[in-house]
């Protein structure tokens, strides 16, 4: 209209109803290279968290960028995890794992291998409370007999207090006698899955699954303290993510 029939910028507006700032109105491009730059420092540090621990991060790092934004520049980089699908058998009569109602209800342990860039083995014992998902102990050294399970779960108890119940496997550390001794003097009861069962103590198993992608398969270690050092750090930031 203003070109068209030659009338001014002010009474083509006038005509149209509109606003002169509003027709003079140019966006402007959002800078998103704080969030492009925050996303991507966070993958480095943690390639194998999705989308939703990523935002959590920048959300306790204090960020408060809009959800939806950043979603849409996560996607934008291709920063979506790929994930092979694994063909899953039927199962068979499943009987899944009662949610426990409050914490320290029942905690599930377990042993996990590995093994340095120099080929020396080691192992951890893992600790889960299985309300909370929260990790309470990974131990790690090359031997871990069972006096040393118990120093690990009287160094727990001395800040969180005793469990009710114990879900462990039938592995030799924790079918032993101190163990039982240990339960009955402290009145936990031990529960131990059948053999073959991985899957009746799934809360620490899929811990272990994500601790074992995250850390252990993803360094080469040089040292237990290398080992040690990167799964406090680790742990640390996974039990601020359970919460």
């Amino acid at each position: 209209m203003h070109s068209e029939h030659g009338l001014s910028e002010r009474q083509a507006c006038a005509a149209l109803d509109l606003s002169r700032s509003v027709y003079r109105y140019e966006p402007k491009p959002r800078d998103d290279s704080p969030i492009i730059e925050a996303l991507q420092g966070l993958a480095d540090r943690y390639p194998r968290y999705g989308f939703g621990k990523l935002f959590a991060v920048l959300r306790r790092h204090g960020f408060r960028w809009n959800h939806k934004r950043v979603y849409r520049i996560y996607c934008l980089l291709k920063m979506n995890l790929r994930r092979k699908g694994k063909k899953r058998l039927p199962s068979r009569s499943p009987q899944p794992l009662a949610v426990p109602p409050c914490a320290n209800v029942c905690w599930s342990i377990d042993f996990m291998h590995d093994a340095l860039a120099s080929a020396q083995r080691f192992r951890t014992f893992n600790v889960l409370d299985d309300f909370s998902r929260e990790c309470l102990a990974i131990e790690v050294d090359t031997n871990l007999p069972a006096a040393r399970i118990l120093r690990v779960l009287d160094r727990i108890v001395a800040w969180r207090r005793l469990p009710a119940k114990l879900r462990m496997d039938n592995g030799p550390e924790l079918i032993s006698v101190l163990l039982a001794d240990w339960a009955e003097k402290n009145g936990v009861e031990l529960e131990f899955i059948q053999p073959g069962k991985p899957t009746q103590n799934s809360y620490i198993e899929r811990f272990n699954r994500t601790y074992r992608e995250e850390v252990l398969d993803f360094y080469l270690f040089k040292s237990l303290t290398e080992v040690k050092e990167i799964t406090e750090n680790w742990l640390r930031q996974y039990d601020l993510s359970s919460q």
